[in-house]
């Protein structure tokens, strides 16, 4: 597509799109590039579409493709990675090995949490010149204005002329203004001379400023680094002594001294915590140097103060969960995060770059190391320069102001890098919860790395540099959990359900979607599922990114969500589909889909590459079932079999190897690879947290028969932390309602013909536990999950939701939503009382 202008008309057709951002119609064509980069819903997708997608058409439909189960290696060391930071990233030669697996030249790929756009240039080094294998057209869209202006300078590289201009911006304020930068240079108290007599100079690295409190005991004033780090004590210490009248006091306590003055430029007295500055870092040739500051450094800070400023951002603060730490100490507005010498850099820099968004990439890139949230910490030795904490507005008792033009240098030998074979990459800024503007069956592939809970408030901590790009996030569809927006799990699933939908409705049939997923919270995992579910996907594949090993491990510990989740799910066909709804109450239906699941699963997975076969869970029964009597609820229909008979079936219809199901065309696949590899499948690890991991464990366990004896140390090495409200059943009764006990007292599994009278027999023992617990009153306190999980099905079955839902709400909240089993249950029920 050629370039194109902006207008008025353009936005008037998207300004409805949610997650359209909030500023001026002005402001917003000029931060856009159109056709390929809009500050808004873009225009020109489906333009975009036409021109490089292929329609879909599933009678010619041939696309057939298991999920990827490789080794993947993160290299956060990455040249262009490091460019520009954000919050969350992924590198792209990551994202490139997916793209590659999924598509072929020419699919379109799309990614709706693109943050700083690194799907985009993952599609594009897809062509690159050490890459024969063709470039993949992108659409990479986010609500956050910042983020998206981040991904459209990511997806443009440079040219020398950029980096030259650049370079003599740089040095023209250097120039002019360099000499703010400059200290003289004492060497034990005395300023050093040179030859011809005159005071040697040298040029700031940074300086350390330090906080101002009171003590709660005697008034005294305390500065906080003489008080502490020049008396040996770590920056970190949560005890301050005081140097008048010697009491000990949690630093928490301490009574901020405030600077209160008025603000010309607003109009508003201001009240903030005083800062003093108390050590230069400095170089004289390349020796650096330390010095406390002199008259003449002060005299330039107040020099400075009193200048005027060209533009800066005079913005109020958003208001929110991360913001309020900044609230409480009368930090209200965006000038105030830094400080007086540092703002006048910035605004005499941004006065010459605003209007070229490559000069504001190289800006905004350095803002972060900027603010007064950069922490000085002198334990660290040569690295006392520790940056802000992730993710916060953590303020400092200690923090490092940084050379403007010092850091702008580094930064733009960083932009130098980013160099590579140009492809079509089309960003837009909008939320997913709505992609109108995106036809229905149009993608190839997506690959996100959504909003995780609660973990990074986004829309927040990116208000800052929005303020200079005069745009900001509309987050009333900022799929996070967060008090001030009153969005907690059930509306950020809620969120998340609608951004699948869309989704969902993009993707062609029989494509895949990848969720990159990192959180620690089962709440926040079992939302995403039942999320994905919901909408219509299937999850294939969950696999764990070991960072330690830098190996992807297949996720099987249930609640085990310490690490970052690879999910890998696929969007039936539509004739599956209609097949499915039409069949609805027949038993066709449970067997149509598990041939259309194992189909989609892989067939052999050496993950590790050590020459083992993984175990795939997938193709086990449990998830098989799991599975299909997942896809039935969610589609609002009968599931036509119980657990015996489904088990039954499975032996029946289909081909076992090593306790996994295949079909006809697939074993013999899965047979030469056993052959050639000569060695049985390896079982990866499983954490015992409850009755279903429990039963998981022992299956795995008892391939070889063994007794109790046996079983018993082995098990207790295994049980981890238990679940808290888990009425967590003994070994034995969990052997007696699963096994079968041999004449040597071994205990075995039993076999697939008989296992339906012990599944039957197991259902009934915990259907009679479960009518115990709807028989008694109140909240329940201990209870099997296992009992809730068979009670909440016979329910569904009986078409009783309001009984699961009176069940569910005498339930801890963490149970429910903790499972994604329960979750689905309770959730569907209630819709169908609503």
């Amino acid at each position: 597509m050629e370039k194109r202008k902006l207008t008025k008309a353009d936005l008037d057709k998207v300004r409805d799109i949610e997650g359209f951002p909030i500023g001026t119609d002005e402001d917003i064509i000029a931060l856009s590039d159109a056709p390929y980069y809009t500050a808004c819903p873009n225009p020109f997708i489906k333009e975009f579409i036409e021109e490089n997608g292929t329609p879909y058409d599933e009678e010619k439909d041939d696309y057939h493709c298991a999920p990827f189960s490789d080794d993947v290696e993160e290299n956060k060391h990455d040249l262009i990675y490091n460019i520009h930071g954000y919050h969350t990233k992924v590198p792209p030669k990551a994202i490139q090995l997916y793209i590659k697996h999924y598509t072929k030249p020419g699919d379109i790929v799309f990614d709706g949490f693109c943050g700083s756009g690194m799907t985009g240039i993952a599609a594009q080094m897809c062509g690159s010149g050490y890459d024969a294998d063709g470039a993949r057209p992108a659409i990479i869209s986010d609500l956050s204005s910042y983020a998206t202006f981040i991904a459209a300078n990511y997806n443009e590289p440079n040219s020398p002329s950029v980096i030259d201009e650049l370079t003599k911006i740089i040095d023209q304020i250097e120039a002019e203004f360099g000499d703010y930068y400059r200290t003289k240079h004492i060497l034990n108290g005395t300023v050093q001379t040179g030859v011809n007599g005159q005071p040697i100079y040298g040029k700031i690295n940074y300086v350390v400023w330090s906080n101002v409190y009171y003590c709660p005991h005697c008034g005294a004033e305390l500065n906080y680094y003489q008080t502490m780090i020049a008396n040996k004590v770590k920056s970190t210490e949560k005890k301050i002594k005081c140097t008048q009248c010697k009491a000990v006091t949690d630093r928490t306590k301490l009574e901020i001294k405030y600077e209160v003055e008025f603000d010309e430029e607003t109009g508003e007295m201001t009240k903030t915590p005083e800062h003093v500055p108390v050590l230069i870092n400095y170089s004289v040739g390349a020796t650096r140097y330390t010095k406390e500051p002199d008259k003449e450094d002060l005299d330039k800070i107040a020099e400075i103060k009193a200048r005027k400023l060209k533009s800066h951002p005079l913005n109020m603060m958003l208001h929110g969960d991360e913001t309020e730490r900044l609230f409480r100490v009368g930090i209200t507005r965006v000038k105030q995060l830094y400080p007086v010498r540092t703002l006048f850099f910035l605004s005499e820099f941004y006065d010459r770059f605003k209007g070229d968004n490559k000069k504001l990439f190289l800006f905004t890139s350095a803002l972060p190391k900027l603010t007064i949230l950069n922490r000085y910490m002198p334990e660290h030795g040569s690295r006392a320069l520790v940056g802000p904490r992730a993710g916060t507005y953590y303020l400092p008792n200690l923090f490092v102001e940084n050379d403007v033009i010092g850091q702008l240098r580094f930064q733009l030998r960083k932009l130098e890098n980013l160099t590579y074979k140009k492809g079509k990459v089309l960003v837009s800024t909008q939320s997913t919860t709505d992609l109108s503007n995106i036809p229905t069956n149009s993608i190839d592939y997506v690959f996100i790395d959504p909003p995780f809970g609660a973990n990074i408030m986004y829309s927040e901590l990116n208000f800052v540099a929005e303020s200079w790009l005069h745009i900001s996030t509309s987050n009333k569809d900022e799929a996070i959990i967060n008090k001030s927006q009153k969005k907690s799990v059930t509306e950020y699933q809620s969120l998340m359900v609608q951004c699948f939908d869309e989704i969902y409705r993009i993707l062609k049939p029989s494509r895949w979607i990848t969720v990159e997923f990192h959180n620690s919270k089962n709440a926040i995992w079992s939302a995403i599922q039942e999320a994905l579910g919901r909408s219509g996907f299937v999850i294939a594949d969950v696999r764990v990114f070991n960072k330690e090993k830098k190996t992807i491990n297949q996720f099987t510990a249930a609640g085990c969500v310490d690490q970052d989740l690879i999910i890998s799910a696929y969007k039936p066909k539509e004739s599956f589909r209609r097949m499915f709804l039409a069949d609805a109450g027949n038993e066709e239906t449970a067997w149509a889909f598990v041939r259309q699941h194992l189909a989609n699963l892989p067939v052999v997975v050496d993950a590790d590459h050590d020459g083992k076969i993984d175990i795939i869970s997938e193709r086990q029964a449990y998830l098989l079932f799991d599975r299909m009597v997942a896809y039935h609820i969610m589609n609002g229909i009968p599931v036509p079999i119980d657990a015996s008979d489904f088990y039954k079936g499975l032996d029946e219809k289909f081909l076992k190897r090593d306790g996994m199901y295949f079909l006809p065309d697939q074993v013999n696949e899965y047979d030469t690879a056993r052959i050639k590899m000569d060695v049985e499948p390896i079982q990866f690890d499983l954490f015992v947290t409850n009755e279903k991991s429990a039963i998981a464990w022992l299956y795995r366990q008892l391939d070889t028969p063994q007794t109790y004896a046996e079983l018993q140390p082995k098990f207790m090495q295994e049980v981890k932390s238990v679940d808290r409200y888990e009425d967590m059943p003994e070994l034995s009764v969990m052997l007696d309602e699963n096994f079968i006990q041999d004449d040597k007292g071994r205990w075995y599994i039993p076999d697939r013909t008989k296992e339906g009278d012990v599944a039957k027999l197991r259902e009934k023992n915990l259907w009679k536990e479960f009518e115990s617990y709807m028989n008694s009153k109140g909240k329940l306190k201990l209870f099997r999950s296992e009992a809730i999980r068979v009670g909440f099905s016979r329910l569904w079955k009986d078409k009783n939701y309001q009984a699961i839902v009176d069940m569910a709400e005498r339930l801890p909240g963490k149970t429910i939503q903790e499972d994604d089993k329960l979750l689905m249950y309770y959730d569907i029920s209630l819709n169908r009382l609503h």
